[in-house]
């Protein structure tokens, strides 16, 4: 007993003299905290997602209309939040994100509700939605702005921000495709006229070269070899620049402008050319500031902004499964013969960059659900089907 007294003691001793010791050295450093990830610019490969081939590219003229969903704090199966998405930043649900199958990642896209007239930016940053009938998924937050996260999926409009998206590419992998450079200085150069060689005739005129076609033969030759008559999935809808942006009538949430990029040295701008050769630094133009969106702020600062809600007039949309689109009425016909078992379908003529089309449709249907289970029906047979809004 004696023994384990004195152990017990001495124990005692050594905890109040290490606490003495912590005391003079003062509080422990706090652990560091690791970094949050930062995203990358990521256009990636084609892949493949139960059994349907997806081909990311930088479409910059993209415009679709289609059925919009969203995602975070699932209550059930995966939840996203806090994980990374497919560039590399981290997915917050309560960000103006969203995710797309082929889209540049990071890109910025104004989505509006077509049914009630919103429209924000968001930054696109993740792949998805992998489910047929869906065009974009969003962020809950988007959701909530966007006024579906009740009903959970709304017709939207999709329109990519291209010069917003490039300045975004540019600073993320600092090569800025569309700076232009200082013409090379030019100096006086003599010339004299040198006599034809020995043997050359002179012409009276210019010369004529029978192997260029005239303007009537290439209008009336054939399509180069190769071409398909079925039109490209990226010639849904026209370019940005033929389509009237709509006229803002109110702003439902206040905009707070975000930080603006640090003027450039005045130094730099006007500098003089060094023995007839000017550095990239000196002629290089500067770079325009990235958007003032809050979609164009990394994840993790978006919450210290107030985002940008524009509140346009709603309008009437019709649903349609489409299942193809053609460039020969014939053949678009006969797709539309062949599916008419499935329901109502209408070949429907359209101009996209000034070509002529045939879009064949299952339709018109009231509602998503029903537009779900048509698109489901087609199952295999037309794997390219989609559901598109009017």
């Amino acid at each position: 007993m004696l023994a384990i007294l004195l152990a017990l003691g001495a124990c005692s001793q050594l905890k109040l003299g290490a606490t003495a010791v912590k005391s003079m050295q003062g509080p422990e450093p706090a652990q560091e905290q690791p970094a949050r990830a930062q995203g990358i610019y990521k256009v990636g490969d084609p892949y493949q997602i139960q059994g349907a081939w997806y081909y990311p590219a930088e479409d910059w003229n993209y415009v679709e209309t289609g059925i919009a969903s969203f995602y975070g704090g699932e209550r059930s199966g995966t939840d996203f939040h806090g994980k990374l998405t497919a560039n590399g930043e981290l997915y917050d649900m309560n960000s103006l994100t969203a995710a797309h199958t082929t889209l540049p990642m990071p890109s910025l896209v104004r989505v509006t509700n077509i049914e009630n007239g919103r429209s924000i930016v968001l930054r696109v940053n993740d792949r998805g939605p992998f489910a047929r009938g869906r065009i974009i998924d969003v962020s809950r937050r988007a959701a909530q702005l966007l006024g579906f996260e009740g009903q959970g999926t709304a017709r939207v409009k999709v329109e990519l921000m291209a010069d917003e998206s490039r300045q975004l590419k540019a600073a993320l992998t600092g090569r800025d495709e569309n700076r232009t450079f200082a013409a090379v200085p030019r100096t006086e150069v003599a010339s004299d006229a040198l006599p034809p060689p020995p043997g050359a005739r002179a012409s009276s005129g210019p010369v004529q070269s029978s192997a260029l076609p005239s303007p009537s033969q290439m209008l009336q030759g054939q399509a180069p070899a190769g071409s398909n008559s079925r039109a490209s999935n990226n010639s849904r809808q026209p370019p940005l620049a033929q389509r009237a942006a709509p006229i803002p009538t109110q702003a439902a949430v206040d905009p707070v402008p975000a930080p603006q990029a640090p003027a450039a040295n005045a130094s730099s701008r006007g500098a003089p050319v060094v023995n007839g050769r000017a550095s990239a630094n000196q002629v290089a133009q500067a770079a325009p500031p990235v958007s003032r969106e809050v979609a164009a702020l990394p994840v993790e600062q978006q919450a210290m902004a107030r985002p940008t809600l524009t509140q346009t007039a709603p309008r009437a949309s019709t649903l349609w499964v489409q299942a193809g689109a053609f460039g020969n009425y014939e053949n678009a016909y006969r797709l539309s013969v062949r599916l008419s078992r499935y329901g109502s379908t209408k070949v429907i003529p359209a101009s996209v960059n000034g070509a002529q089309i045939y879009r064949v449709r299952l339709g018109p249907i009231t509602d998503v659900t029903e537009a779900d289970r048509v698109l489901a029906t087609l199952g295999t047979e037309v794997p390219e089907a989609r559901i598109v809004v009017d």
